[in-house]
């Protein structure tokens, strides 16, 4: 990150939409995180705990009133931070492709792949993360887990698919192509490496727009976006393709 750090010191972030809180497994409140995006100069902030299907660290479905009613408490203390509530849905195997089927409670959709949803190639995927094992171009796995991907993005409204790639293998220009014919936002995810250089370099070649999401899990991260970036500029990308970033001055 050091060869840019001057041209990332041209720039800052405008909104970070992809934070957890303790609703799932983030360590601080959604106050926190608002606190933070407010001190940072952010201009919106989203709250995106993880969907319900996670074994051990999904929201609580009947928890999700509640945290609205904390937003819009918010709202009024923090009223130059736009602040929304949103999930990071789990992508499956099986319809809808999503582990959230009420998508119309929340103002933001993400989604992404993650370990400890069943339907959903976890063991497998595990395996290959911590071996390598089954990551060429392909192999059924790879097959099947962008499928999933794929259908997750057809048949449902995600704005922002989180770190594609991460996790297992993933035909990245197969996803990227359905990002761009459905309209759904790339992450650079400041937490997890994907995006990673090769991959931004396949995205980029598709007419897709990309993010960065500091997947914040403890307030301090909210609003982090210095490392994506370096990843961005090493693969070459043209900074004005990514939409919660802006030149100072």
């Amino acid at each position: 990150m050091n060869s840019y750090r001057s041209i990332i010191q041209k720039y800052r972030m405008i909104y970070d939409h992809h934070t957890h809180t303790v609703y799932s497994h983030g360590k601080g409140s959604i106050e926190d995180n608002v606190r933070v995006a407010s001190e940072k100069g952010l201009e919106s902030i989203a709250i995106t705990d993880h969907g319900p299907g996670h074994l051990t660290y999904g929201i609580n479905h009947e928890k999700i009133p509640q945290m609205r009613r904390e937003i819009a408490r918010l709202r009024e203390k923090y009223p130059n931070v736009r602040v929304l509530l949103g999930v990071e849905a789990n992508t499956v195997r099986t319809w809808p492709y999503l582990d959230v089927e009420d998508t119309a409670s929340f103002d933001i959709l993400l989604a992404g792949y993650h370990f400890g949803i069943l339907k959903a190639g976890m063991v497998p995927n595990y395996i290959s993360n911590r071996t390598g094992l089954f990551r060429s171009d392909t192999s059924s796995l790879m097959v099947k887990n962008t499928d999933m991907i794929l259908n997750a993005l057809y048949n449902n409204h995600i704005d922002i698919l989180t770190h594609p790639g991460d996790k297992g293998p993933f035909d990245i220009r197969d996803i990227a192509r359905a990002c761009e014919d459905t309209g759904t936002m790339v992450e650079i995810n400041a937490k997890h490496k994907h995006l990673t250089v090769e991959e931004i370099k396949i995205a980029a070649g598709f007419d897709v727009k990309f993010i960065i999401g500091s997947d914040a899990h403890i307030p301090e991260k909210v609003g982090d976006f210095e490392e994506p970036l370096a990843r961005a500029l090493e693969a070459g990308l043209d900074p004005d393709r990514i939409v919660n970033i802006q030149k100072i001055g």
